[in-house]
């Protein structure tokens, strides 16, 4: 039968913090009018200063994303000629500048060139999303595999269900490998040893082993998986939006650097937000307090505790200061 969509993201608007449900079909599987409906979604959050933070959960009772639509990827693959090494390396670099021209783009879509581009779009949204001042959570309320869980390793923090549930990477079993970024995004949460083992092995990670191996964040009772990740992500998502993407930038893209590129991006991030209106405000407000008061503010244990409550130090000024 051939491969046709059916998902949709059902969105529930609660001011700072978008609870997107997840909706895969019959199989919650994930698939092009997914990757298309995400892709614009993460466009919206990362251009509304009012949007500060998302959480993703799969709409299937049981399971976040079973993984990526196999007649999709089946009918991407026969449509397009077989290639080697050389030759995949080739169109993949051409679908990274198509899928930036306004002109080549539609055009290419239309020819057997079209997975390579449909899979260069979903990396970058995954990317946008590790680039972005949002905070994106993925409340796993149940197991994922294949692009299920190169979904949620895209986001920032994980919450998973309890229970008889699973997350890893089975491509191998299919004869291929991760596409969505498995390879590179579980490498860089649970290092280069433990990701490949998992990888060749196909055999997912329990709850309690993904949160030993550092693969999510938290594990608690389905029941609580999504109140937690949106608290969570109203928690971090009250820290100023700018600061939010310099620091994940400074994570994500210059983590993977040699150590002195590494430090290149930290400082041009830093230098960025240091010379902000907000934190010189914020910075300014603290050395008054400090003045005031005789003591460091962060050396005051209830003072501390207001910041990561409110996301900033409250100083003499900082209920005037406006987050951007």
């Amino acid at each position: 039968m051939p491969y046709k969509d059916k998902g949709h993201l059902e969105i529930e608007d609660r001011g700072a913090v978008l609870v997107v449900r997840v909706d895969g079909g019959p199989h919650q599987e994930f698939g092009l009018d997914l990757a298309d409906q995400l892709d614009g979604l993460v466009a919206r959050a990362d251009r509304d200063p009012g949007i500060r933070a998302v959480v993703f959960t799969g709409a299937h009772p049981e399971r976040f994303v079973s993984h990526a639509a196999v007649r999709w990827l089946q009918e991407e693959g026969a449509a397009s000629p077989t290639v080697g090494r050389r030759g995949a390396a080739a169109v993949v670099r051409a679908a990274k500048h198509v899928d930036r021209s306004r002109l080549l783009g539609p055009l290419m879509r239309r020819t057997p060139m079209r997975g390579a581009l449909q899979l260069e779009r979903l990396h970058t949204t995954f990317l946008r999303m590790n680039a972005s001042g949002v905070v994106f959570v993925a409340a796993l309320n149940g197991s994922a595999l294949g692009l299920g869980a190169e979904f949620a390793w895209a986001c920032d923090l994980r919450v998973m269900a309890d229970g008889d549930f699973f997350i890893g990477q089975p491509e191998i079993l299919l004869g291929i490998i991760p596409g969505g970024g498995g390879t590179q995004r579980l490498t860089r949460l649970i290092g280069t040893h433990r990701s490949l083992a998992a990888i060749l092995e196909g055999k997912p990670f329990t709850p309690a082993e993904a949160l030993a191996n550092g693969a999510v964040d938290q594990v608690v009772p389905q029941r609580e998986v999504l109140a937690q990740a949106v608290e969570l992500a109203e928690r971090l998502g009250r820290r100023a939006k700018g600061s939010v993407a310099a620091a994940k930038r400074s994570v994500y893209f210059g983590g993977s650097m040699s150590l002195e590129d590494g430090l290149h991006v930290e400082r041009a991030e830093f230098f960025t937000r240091v010379m902000s209106k907000e934190g010189q405000e914020l910075m300014l407000d603290y050395a008054r307090t400090t003045d005031a008061t005789g003591e460091l503010p962060l050396y005051r244990p209830d003072t501390y505790a207001q910041a990561l409550a409110s996301g900033s130090v409250r100083g003499r000024r900082s209920t005037k200061t406006k987050r951007r």
